[in-house]
């Protein structure tokens, strides 16, 4: 799991070709490896990878023609800037949300407006992901967790603080630039959950299903 703060940005530092997939080098630059051990996650422009080797300036990752399909990892090329984030610890302070690396879908830039010191990104996601972006809630674009300011159809609006934008590759966006996403999970279980017809409701909460639940009264 992850926070979606950004740790440092790196590097694509070389791409090698495995037979269909992929294994990536990547260059660290300021993210301290002291305590990355083989085997460990770092999300990687939101893609949570396996470290494969540590060559002491970075890591290796192996990247499956799944992940391949589903991100952008797809079409970055060497000197391709990334976001980088260690995975959780007990003792990490969540400053973003509850990220997992997993990403959901591709979206698009489809806006960059200057709003005094900090953007306004637009970004237009697929339309099966629209249902769980909500105004005000959370999301993750390219490993950085994000509030969405507004929403229309499939589309929604970020404001990108001068810290964010130049600590990320947002500054690298262009329109028309592909971006990783991965919605709340919260919303995701919910959604299930609805779907599941067992979410219980006010009318069916009584005294009895909470003494059934361990709860007691005096």
């Amino acid at each position: 799991m992850f926070t979606g703060i950004i740790q440092a940005v790196g590097e694509v530092a070389a791409i090698e070709q495995t037979g269909g997939d992929v294994k990536l080098r990547i260059k660290t630059g300021a993210l301290p490896l002291e305590d990355v051990q083989l085997g460990d996650s770092i999300a990687t422009n939101g893609v949570c990878l396996t470290v494969t080797e540590l060559p002491g300036d970075g890591y290796w990752a192996d990247v499956s023609t799944e992940t391949l399909s589903l991100t952008s990892l797809k079409s970055i090329v060497v000197g391709s800037a990334v976001n980088l984030e260690k995975s959780l610890t007990p003792t990490t302070a969540l400053g973003g949300h509850l990220v997992s690396g997993h990403v959901d879908g591709l979206g698009r830039v489809v806006g960059l407006t200057r709003d005094a010191r900090s953007w306004r990104v637009s970004i237009e996601a697929p339309a099966d992901l629209a249902r769980y972006i909500a105004q005000k809630g959370s999301i993750c674009v390219d490993g950085t967790s994000l509030t969405v300011n507004a929403v229309e159809g499939a589309r929604f609006e970020l404001n990108i603080i001068p810290q964010t934008w130049e600590e990320t590759v947002f500054s690298g966006y262009a329109l028309g630039s592909e971006v990783n996403l991965e919605v709340d999970v919260i919303a995701r279980y919910l959604e299930r959950l609805l779907q599941s017809g067992v979410a219980p409701t006010a009318s069916s909460i009584t005294v009895e299903t909470l003494k059934n639940a361990g709860y007691h009264s005096d």
